[in-house]
């Protein structure tokens, strides 16, 4: 009996099962990944250059789960923090304009 008459037999080959890419990229973000490594550059034994690199890889649900949220609050990445953000500009504006203004006032009465 051959190798191949074996197969055929009814018993599976054996060998690796195959995943395809997004059933890794499902457990990868369901799970979530860190990478983290340093570069550092020395040159006779006096330190130049340190690069700390850290990469946490989740889907949005794990990240909060673990405590990060930053894409919440950053102008750049969410329109309602970048609305705030303008809010918070305006109002600091208009204080500092009610100062000025009021600080012109006090100067022409005690001129007069």
């Amino acid at each position: 009996m051959t190798d191949l008459d074996f197969r055929q037999g009814g018993y599976p080959a054996s060998g690796p099962q195959t995943t395809n890419l997004a059933d890794i990229l499902e457990r990868v973000l369901d799970k979530g990944i860190v990478i983290a490594g340093d570069i550092k550059i020395d040159l006779l034994d006096i330190e130049l250059l340190t690069i700390r690199l850290r990469l946490f890889v989740a889907s949005v649900d794990t990240a909060k789960k673990a405590g990060i949220d930053w894409w919440e609050t950053d102008p750049a990445l969410s329109s309602h923090a970048a609305r705030n953000a303008l809010e918070d500009e305006n109002r600091e504006l208009r204080a500092r304009l009610d100062a000025l203004e009021s600080k012109s006032e006090d100067m022409s009465t005690s001129e007069k």
